[in-house]
């Protein structure tokens, strides 16, 4: 709308340094990724902008390095075991995450907000601490470098995105639908299912997605409780950071950047969606 003709000088120079402000935020953060995609498609093994790419020149631009990642029987093992890893730890999440919220969600329940504290942990701690504990743990119940243990590590670490989208969306949740399915003859199963999760599904949906891009870039925890049976995407990158210096990591890398914003553009659909459904936002 624009700065109004009765706004102060102050107030004018607040409006457009505040602009200014979020702009260079948003170049810091966004710098590193307009960096990687370009340079994913160098046709030099370079790590820098070649004088053919300045020059805007078609020889300087491959997709080999894309080819090399189809192709290459390393890095097509590691997407294998991320496929087979994260959609599993998200399912787990999902899940747990969800009968959590709602049980936490009732105002009956003891201790709710301690159990809430300690079920979002994982976001808090480090994760470094939370990959050692994992560690000593799973080696000692005999799921250390197994693929169930990097399941269970991943779904405790989705669990947390779950319970917060679920919980956000269980605010405005009308308890009286529930009340009239009981009173109805509905059972408690039918009732979430028929009642309470058409409502909730949009926050579900969120927390599914998050937890499944969290599993997907996961590098720490699976170095610790993984084996190189479970050696998946961010892991083989990482090891192609330390051993080898391949470019093949870079069109890696703008894959995974294209998949998170496809995912997280669906999470902002999907917010959308549920302000509309609970009358927050105008259709």
């Amino acid at each position: 709308m624009g700065v109004p003709i009765y706004a102060t000088t102050g107030q004018r120079v607040w409006y457009y340094g505040f602009r200014v402000i979020c702009g260079l935020i948003f170049f810091f953060l966004i710098a590193p990724i307009l960096v990687i995609i370009p340079l994913s498609f160098n046709a030099e093994d370079f790590f820098t902008f070649t004088p053919e790419m300045l020059a805007l020149s078609p020889e300087g631009y491959s997709l080999k390095h894309y080819e090399d990642f189809f192709t290459n029987p390393d890095w097509q093992q590691a997407l294998r075991n991320s496929l087979l890893i994260a959609p599993v730890a998200t399912l787990l999440s999902v899940s747990l995450g969800t009968l959590a919220a709602i049980g936490l969600s009732q105002p009956h329940v003891p201790g709710r907000q301690v159990i809430m504290a300690i079920l979002i942990s994982p976001m808090i701690v480090p994760l470094i601490i939370s990959a050692a504990g994992m560690y000593f743990f799973y080696s000692r119940i005999g799921l250390q470098g197994t693929y169930w243990g990097v399941v269970l590590a991943h779904a405790a670490l989705g669990i947390p995105f779950v319970i917060i989208t679920v919980t956000a969306t269980l605010v405005g949740f009308d308890r009286s639908l529930t009340r009239a399915s009981a009173k109805l003859g509905a059972d408690p199963v039918r009732t979430f299912f028929k009642v309470q999760m058409p409502l909730i599904l949009p926050g579900v949906i969120s927390g599914a997605l998050f937890a499944f891009i969290t599993s997907f870039d996961e590098v720490v925890v699976v170095l610790f409780v993984g084996s190189s049976q479970q050696k998946t995407l961010p892991w083989q990158m990482f090891t192609g950071l330390r051993e080898q210096i391949s470019p093949t990591i870079l069109a890696v890398a703008t894959i995974l950047v294209t998949i998170s914003i496809v995912l997280l553009a669906t999470v902002e659909i999907l917010r959308r969606r549920s302000e509309r459904l609970r009358g927050m936002s105008p259709g």
